[in-house]
């Protein structure tokens, strides 16, 4: 063999163990991609769920219930609004539907504006007015034959007025009231004792006043409302233990008032 053949020889030798070494090399480059690869999907993925865990909103906090199972209502607004008495004939002698939403929910009644006019006119324009806006309702009697509930104060002291008083409509001659009715509260005045605020009659109730208590609506829906407020009973250093502010609170978050079509 010529001294070229055996270079030649070298050389091929030399080439195939290069061939072998770089196919090891590529391979083990190959490799490390990969694993390169996973191991950044991994941080991305790590990163990705840590985000997404991080940016997941908190589950919302349950509400607190009161003691009738409502909604905390929320704080008075306390409304410094003073209106002018409209005029009765606002009401139309129509029969018109309102809406009270409350923190318990929504309590319907059917106002009569043919017995009462005036009332009626009242609580529509009290209602247009957003005066009861978030007003808790202060006044609870649970006792024998003196079951209410009154609301209509919008600061829930119960010693607010609209700035105007009107007089008794539509009272009962022999002072009984049956449950579902609607009536205006007052003060002693009989003449312009009447303002914004009323009592949902939600069982007997005698009142003997000669001059009566105005009667200007009936409850169709929600009374059950009234009697889970009413089953909670009313707080310790009110007017008896029978009368009083409600253990569980209630409030009227807003009103609502149109007209009954025929």
């Amino acid at each position: 063999m010529t001294k070229k053949q055996e270079r030649d020889r070298a050389r091929r030798r030399w080439e195939k163990q290069q061939a072998k070494v770089t196919t090891r090399a590529e391979k083990r480059a190959r490799t490390l991609r990969i694993v390169a690869v996973v191991a950044t999907i991994a941080i991305v993925g790590a990163l990705v769920g840590g985000l997404a865990f991080a940016l997941k909103p908190e589950a919302p906090a349950t509400p607190q219930k009161t003691a009738a199972g409502c909604e905390q209502p929320p704080q008075p607004l306390g409304t410094s609004a003073k209106l002018d008495l409209p005029d009765k004939a606002t009401a139309k002698g129509a029969t018109w539907t309102t809406t009270l939403t409350t923190n318990c929910g929504d309590i319907v009644i059917d106002l009569d504006g043919a017995k009462a006019p005036q009332a009626v006119a009242s609580f529509i324009q009290l209602a247009r007015a957003d005066y009861w806006l978030n007003s808790p309702c202060h006044r609870l009697g649970i006792g024998e034959g003196f079951k209410l509930l009154q609301c209509g104060s919008p600061s829930g002291a119960g010693d607010d007025s609209p700035g105007y008083g009107f007089g008794v409509e539509n009272a009962p001659k022999d002072g009984k009231y049956a449950r579902g009715q609607l009536a205006m509260a007052r003060t002693q005045d009989p003449k312009a004792g009447n303002g914004g605020q009323f009592f949902i009659i939600n069982g007997p109730t005698e009142l003997p006043d000669p001059n009566g208590y105005t009667i200007f609506g009936t409850v169709t829906k929600g009374l059950d409302i009234v009697d889970k407020v009413a089953a909670a009973g009313v707080q310790a250093g009110g007017e008896s233990e029978t009368v009083g502010a409600p253990n569980a609170p209630i409030s009227i978050l807003r009103v609502a008032v149109t007209e009954k079509k025929a």
